[in-house]
């Protein structure tokens, strides 16, 4: 359904903490987490998993067994962004080229990943008037 991890000797390697934010565009899928709140204290915490499919199936079996969690997050993607978008305030948009990993939902990876054209041709004073078809690979 998604691209798996594109290093899985990686996954739970990462930092816990990770960007905030979308920025449009996505490079490699670094890992899928499952966070989890406990009901008696403690801190929050993930499974890292290398597939969108194996962490779906984790967090439904915790959520089914494990009656020490208040709550069992649905999986988010950790993704690298080489480049992405920022969108400082509606219709303002800037390039910016410091990579960054940030948590997204999976269906965020449906669009397609960002190619050397992707954020030139969506910053063209001739994008289309939704330039989101471009993130959407429908321009």
């Amino acid at each position: 359904m998604y691209p798996p991890a594109i290093d899985p000797t990686k996954v739970g390697e990462y930092s816990a903490v990770a960007g905030a934010g979308g920025g449009y565009v996505w490079d490699e899928v670094l890992e899928y987490r499952v966070w989890c709140h406990p009901k008696e204290g403690g801190d929050d915490f993930y499974y890292a998993y290398t597939t969108y499919e194996e962490a779906r199936d984790k967090a439904d079996l915790l959520r089914d067994t494990d009656e020490t969690l208040a709550k069992v997050e649905a999986p988010l993607a950790l993704i690298l962004q080489r480049e992405h978008i920022n969108e400082p305030s509606p219709g303002e948009y800037e390039h910016v080229t410091t990579e960054r990993n940030t948590e997204w939902p999976p269906e965020f990876l449906s669009r397609p990943r960002r190619t050397e054209r992707t954020i030139p041709e969506f910053l063209s004073q001739d994008a289309p008037p939704n330039r989101l078809d471009i993130l959407r690979g429908l321009a």
